[in-house]
């Protein structure tokens, strides 16, 4: 578990009086689960949608139907737009979010271990991250909470880093 890394983010948020929501598909609520793990996590985190099906990426978040039709559920434009879509459904300061392919079968002609993590901030800033991870399928989750979590606090410690200087 990323315990500690949550309780990073969480400070890191807390610290600028911000808000983080996440809309998780192949992690199916591992990172929600991660970041109430600290205790005061409900000062910072706001909520989280899964959103395992591809439908509901629409539906839920937003997501353009022509997008997924054209690209796919597993696309780095497609956890941008779930990322901008949960920060906005949920009025939070950041919306995090993952979509990839946990296996054991490929997806829309994406490898298993393909993921695209995203976070969506103010203005339609927008930072994200692919990678390509090996080992089983709890494997591939776990290491996706990690991905993401670590890629919040990299744009926190930014953030953060340009407020006082």
């Amino acid at each position: 578990m990323s315990a500690g890394l949550a309780t990073d983010v969480l400070a890191l948020l807390v610290r600028q009086g911000a808000t983080v929501a996440v809309a998780e598909s192949l992690t199916g609520g591992l990172i929600g689960a991660t970041l109430t793990v600290p205790s005061g996590a409900s000062a910072a985190f706001r909520g989280g949608v899964i959103v395992y099906s591809t439908d509901l990426k629409a539906r839920l978040l937003g997501v353009p139907r022509e997008l997924l039709e054209r690209v796919g559920a597993v696309h780095p434009d497609v956890a941008a737009a779930m990322a901008a879509g949960v920060r906005r459904v949920t009025e939070s300061s950041f919306g995090l979010a993952v979509t990839g392919v946990a296996g054991p079968d490929e997806q829309d002609g994406r490898p298993v271990g393909t993921v695209h993590v995203a976070v969506a901030g103010a203005h339609g800033n927008v930072w994200h991250r692919d990678v390509l991870l090996r080992g089983s399928r709890e494997d591939i989750r776990e290491r996706t909470v990690k991905e993401g979590l670590d890629l919040l606090r990299g744009v926190l410690e930014v953030l953060v880093g340009e407020q006082s200087g």
